[in-house]
């Protein structure tokens, strides 16, 4: 699939966002924990990526009612769902100076396209020393879903099976879409929002 930048000006992949609080004293600190000078884009962003990976606990994975949004939240809670863990790997990398979008499929919520569907999110990074954009998700692997940091080859967490009405978006955005943040801003019970109101298409 050929990615499309919503913007052609790289620092727009940089904008620090309500989401993206990478000035928030957290963000900060985990930060200084993760990164050194003498890492290279390539080495910071797999760093980052297996952080918030498997560091940061996927909501509907651990069962929890808490829903979290801004990246500094999601760190002070180590748990948010997919589109939170990718506003705080985007805040990880942008702080960095290393520019990161936000891109999204449309999935079968379930195992069934009876049991609906639901819009996932992860993140494109613009490597400088490849001159190209990656595509990785770290909304936490488990069983059946295997994730991993490749710049040869996307290894995300799920395929895309277009005959069940599946669907990459080829958009990668400079902050999250709309529609993910309404719906974090509007709920109160992560496991309640994740059965009956993620959104189902963008």
């Amino acid at each position: 699939m050929i990615l499309i930048c919503e913007s052609q000006k790289l620092d727009n992949y940089l904008l620090e966002l309500t989401e993206v609080n990478y000035s928030n004293p957290i963000i900060k600190k985990i930060g200084e924990k993760l990164f050194d000078p003498s890492q290279t884009e390539i080495e910071k962003a797999r760093i980052a990526f297996e952080f918030v990976r498997d560091e940061i606990s996927h909501s509907w994975d651990i069962q929890s009612k808490r829903v979290t949004c801004s990246a500094s939240e999601v760190i002070e809670f180590k748990e948010g769902i997919c589109y939170a863990k990718s506003h705080l790997l985007a805040s990880l990398l942008r702080s960095q100076g290393i520019p990161t979008g936000f891109c999204y499929q449309r999935l079968m919520l379930f195992d069934t396209p009876e049991k609906g569907y639901c819009i996932h999110a992860l993140n494109a990074i613009f490597f400088k020393s490849l001159n190209k954009w990656i595509r990785v998700d770290a909304r936490g692997n488990k069983e059946g879903v295997n994730s991993q940091f490749s710049f040869e080859e996307e290894k995300l967490a799920f395929a895309i099976n277009e005959e069940l009405h599946e669907k990459d978006y080829p958009l990668i955005y400079v902050k999250p879409h709309p529609k993910i943040v309404a719906v974090l801003k509007e709920n109160t019970n992560a496991l309640e929002m994740y059965k009956h109101h993620l959104p189902d298409i963008l």
